[in-house]
């Protein structure tokens, strides 16, 4: 078998603060990262924010590759690694000139790209960015331009919904999984394919139906009933195993995914209230998405009048919550006192990094926003008794380098499929209102 070409990837700033650790991702091929692409990361390296500490690490991992040698000639990234080396500026061509007149960073990679192509006379040099429009850019003159795929989903048509609905099911099964309180045996069902731990079923025979969910320990079907938590009750089937899958103790890591307004983040919310005594402390964060892409400083106030805006939603929620109850309840006095003495906390996404979470109840809303390895760097934060929760709807992406393949929630459900201490559900049936869901459906 022939041995495939050697490439070299030119490798833009959004790809290293998207994952830091990519420059070991691109097998035996060569790595160059553009000056400019330093210049970039140096404007990124303070703040709290994980695409900050994404900026810090990968200066410390490329001072670590280098040690007291120079980039000249590039240094080895390691067995059956290809090479990384700095490319320093390059005068730009006639044809750069002619077609992007203004010097900014992107322009200055994409001629980094056409640089070494021209060099070295090969169609081998790929430039990978994030920025869809740089890879327009890039195409547009002749240079061979990729998104990063490494952690993205094959195929979003095959992500794992954690729902299926059965037809045809015999009348004594439906009887069984009301009666048989231990669940029935999941071999005595005649699934076209095995089911994923914790996958949860509509069966149905006729006007007949129960809902159901797989025990992976005990390899049976179980049913689910709809159950209250903290004054907030399911609706409808999704929103039953969605509370279902977060009061299973068993289940340490839980994603719900679906459209605004179906109830992801009030179902969490009420179910780490209701099993409060089980967790020191409940942790409702997000990551703080700034629009027009203008940083927080330009928001007037203090930090925490800044990140206030970004919070309410949260905040939104637990008033939902609160309104069940009268205000003289215990339960609606309790949520204030939960408060008042940080056992509930709602928080940005960026004031938990660096913390161990040990019996915590931790909820992570708008999580579509996170990359797959800012996922794997929170969910790494778990200790002994703590449950994760991961709310989003991947179809509404802020980030300009993530789209419903590339994100962290999806990357999540996808890989974690089959792991037994994970439960997916996907909610696809609104519930805030008729005009909301009306809205969601035709605007």
């Amino acid at each position: 078998m022939p041995k495939k070409a050697k490439k070299t990837f030119v490798v833009d700033t959004n790809v290293l603060l998207h994952d830091y650790k990519c420059i070991y991702n691109f097998e035996e091929n060569d790595i160059v990262i553009p000056i400019v692409v330093l210049e970039e990361l140096d404007r990124f390296k303070r703040g709290n924010d994980l695409i900050n500490f994404h900026a810090r690490e990968f200066t410390r991992e490329l001072d670590k590759l280098s040690g007291d040698n120079l980039f000249n000639g590039g240094v080895a990234l390691g067995d059956d690694l290809g090479n990384l080396s700095i490319e320093t500026g390059k005068a730009y061509s006639e044809e750069m000139k002619n077609s992007f007149p203004e010097n900014t960073p992107d322009h200055r990679i994409l001629n980094i790209a056409q640089h070494l192509q021209r060099e070295k006379q090969t169609k081998n040099v790929v430039l990978i960015t994030k920025d869809i429009n740089l890879r327009m850019k890039a195409k547009a003159i002749g240079v061979l331009s990729q998104d990063y795929k490494n952690d993205k989903i094959a195929n979003l048509d095959d992500l794992y919904k954690g729902i299926s609905t059965v037809e045809g099911i015999g009348s004594k099964m439906i009887s069984r999984m009301y009666e048989e309180y231990e669940g029935v045996p999941s071999a005595d069902f005649s699934f076209e394919t095995k089911p994923s731990p914790h996958q949860y079923y509509i069966l149905k025979n006729g006007k007949s139906s129960a809902l159901a969910h797989f025990d992976p320990f005990n390899d049976v079907m179980d049913r689910v009933e709809k159950q209250k938590a903290y004054g907030i009750e399911p609706r409808n089937a999704e929103q039953a195993f969605a509370l279902d899958a977060l009061m299973r103790p068993e289940v340490q890591l839980v994603s719900l995914t679906g459209k605004a307004g179906t109830g992801k983040t009030l179902l969490a919310l009420a179910a780490a209230l209701y099993q409060r005594k089980l967790f020191t402390q409940i942790f409702l964060a997000r990551p703080i998405v700034p629009l027009a892409n203008r940083d927080l400083g330009f928001l007037p106030g203090d930090v925490k009048e800044k990140i206030e805006p970004y919070m309410q939603p949260l905040m939104d929620n637990l008033s939902v919550i609160k309104h069940k109850f009268s205000q003289q309840s215990p339960e609606f006095t309790k949520i204030d006192e939960m408060l008042k003495n940080e056992k509930l906390v709602i928080t940005p996404l960026a004031y938990i990094r660096g913390r161990s979470l040990s019996r915590v109840f931790f909820i992570v809303d708008e999580a579509q926003n996170l990359t797959p390895h800012e996922v794997k760097t929170i969910i790494t934060r778990a200790g002994e008794g703590t449950k994760m929760i991961f709310t989003g709807d991947i179809e509404q992406i802020d980030s300009p380098y993530l789209d419903s393949t590339s994100n962290g929630l999806s990357y999540l459900s996808d890989k974690m499929r089959g792991q037994d201490i994970f439960a997916h559900v996907n909610l696809v049936k609104g519930e805030r209102s008729f005009l909301a869901e009306l809205a969601s459906n035709l605007l």
